[in-house]
């Protein structure tokens, strides 16, 4: 799908990297040639956004299935995929094989599997992978408990300039858990951890990067304690950046009264105080991305009682909405709503995509921020409508999506 015709997008609202606004954007062969005061040259299709938000199309850091429909409708245009697929991605050309299986109008960039088998005993082949067109490595949804391991793990990725990305939460305490210890999982009586089992990875693996000097991304960050050794980390200079799924910024472990298994998720929901944690901070900087973690489940594995449920939710259509009620709530601003949604994953993913920007490829989202809708598992455009937001109102859509300076839809 290659752009045939320049593109020209008028008398909108421009997200940038530190900045809202009004002005158009040119695109030419699927890069953005020309922002701000741009005028139509002859021969271009031209868009009028009408006010709309013009925003760098969305790249979604750790989801677990490629579901297009689900990521166009959220805005998505790029999305890094988890190793954890059957078989896992610890094979070249399985990589190999996922980078292509979106295009032309998505695309897939793989995470190689950290371990053979994500077992967390003995390191993948990494650098083949890398060729084969990974963009990152990941320990998987379970954490890497030999601490040798992860250490040559890390020395490896600082090598091949590759991210890591880290399941954070210590097996030998969450066990087979499924809630966080408190008052909600005794009510409940649910097998539960506490929230420690997350800081105790969280630090072990700061540790461990700050000796190899590699690049960690802590790929969810649900606790004030783990927030807290992250801040202290970025102080001292360890490249480590931590993520969140809207989730864990929206919900506390209450949602999962009467057994609701949509509301069972890996790590599992957290009391209210880790919850307003997240909150601030995603509002002083601290946590670097919010993903999706889609997960789509269908029936087979959510209707079952809460314990035997398995975790995950579907994401990708609610997460721009989702962040844009951090905006209205002033928490955060939209440029920085917009570097949490693209600019830092692309960054980690290296790829020349997540801000409106010269030579970046032309992934472009129109948006209207105000527009509203509700949340329905039963008309989600994923594969499964697993989400713990069904039936909640919300506001922001996409209403045109373009990747790589050719409409989508």
């Amino acid at each position: 799908m290659k752009q045939q015709r320049p593109l020209t997008i008028t008398a909108g609202r421009l997200v940038l990297p530190g900045e809202v606004r009004t002005g158009a954007i040119r695109c030419v062969d699927g890069q953005i040639v020309g922002i701000g005061d741009v005028t139509p040259q002859d021969g271009d299709d031209v868009v009028d956004a009408g006010g709309k938000l013009i925003a760098p199309g969305l790249v979604d850091l750790g989801v677990f299935a490629v579901d297009k429909p689900a990521f166009h409708f959220g805005g998505i245009t790029r999305a890094a995929l988890m190793p954890d697929q059957a078989p896992p991605l610890d094979h070249p050309a399985r990589v190999q094989f996922l980078a292509y299986s979106g295009k032309p109008d998505f695309w897939v960039h793989p995470l190689a599997a950290a371990t053979r088998g994500l077992e967390g005993s003995e390191l993948a082949e990494l650098a083949l992978m890398l060729d084969a067109g990974a963009r990152g490595i990941a320990t998987g949804r379970r954490w890497i408990a030999d601490s040798g391991i992860m250490l040559r793990l890390l020395r490896y990725a600082a090598m091949l300039d590759l991210a890591v990305v880290s399941h954070s939460e210590d097996a030998g305490l969450a066990g087979n858990a499924v809630a966080t210890a408190g008052e909600m999982a005794t009510r409940l009586g649910l097998p539960s951890a506490p929230a420690e089992a997350e800081a105790l990875a969280v630090a072990r693996d700061i540790a461990l990067a700050e000796i190899a000097g590699a690049r960690l991304h802590l790929r969810q960050v649900t606790t004030k304690a783990s927030l807290d050794l992250v801040r202290a980390a970025k102080r001292r200079g360890v490249a480590v950046s931590a993520g969140v799924t809207p989730a864990h910024f929206m919900l506390s472990d209450f949602a999962m009264a009467e057994f609701r298994t949509f509301a069972r998720l890996s790590p599992p929901l957290r009391q209210e105080s880790d919850r307003r944690a997240v909150v601030e901070a995603i509002g002083d900087g601290t946590i670097d991305v919010i993903s999706s973690g889609h997960d789509p489940r269908g029936p087979e594995d959510k209707r079952l009682p809460f314990a035997d449920a398995e975790p995950g939710m579907a994401g990708a259509e609610s997460l721009l909405a989702m962040v844009l009620s951090l905006v209205r709530d002033d928490v955060i601003d939209l440029p920085r709503a917009f570097s949490l949604l693209a600019g830092k994953p692309g960054e980690l993913l290296g790829v020349p995509a997540g801000s409106l920007a010269l030579d970046q490829e032309a992934d472009i989202a129109l948006i209207d921020p105000e527009k509203p809708w509700v949340i329905s598992s039963a008309r989600m455009a994923a594969s499964a409508g697993n989400t713990p937001f069904d039936g909640q109102p919300v506001q922001g859509r996409v209403t045109a999506l373009f990747k790589g300076g050719v409409a989508i839809g």
